[in-house]
């Protein structure tokens, strides 16, 4: 077993695939400009403490980092922050 299958389970020629897929196909994460993209699509990059937070509390709340997010954007709209 090679380095790139310990680290990620995959064979060098699927690594290859998905490296050439999202080299020709990269994806476009700026939400900003992407308003019509389905939801799941959107992403934003957070800190190491905010991805812990985030995921701490999706595990014990049942449900998932983006509906936690979504939760506290919607409390901070409502008080008016």
């Amino acid at each position: 077993m090679n380095e790139i299958e310990k680290m990620t389970g995959m064979t060098d020629e699927e690594a290859n695939a998905w490296d050439e897929y999202f080299t020709k196909n990269p994806p476009d994460v700026d939400a900003g400009k992407n308003r019509a993209l389905p939801r799941r699509l959107r992403m934003v990059e957070v800190d190491d403490a905010s991805a812990d937070y985030l995921m701490s509390m999706a595990k014990s709340a049942h449900t998932t980092s983006a509906q936690i997010v979504g939760s506290l954007i919607r409390e901070k709209i409502a008080v008016g922050v």
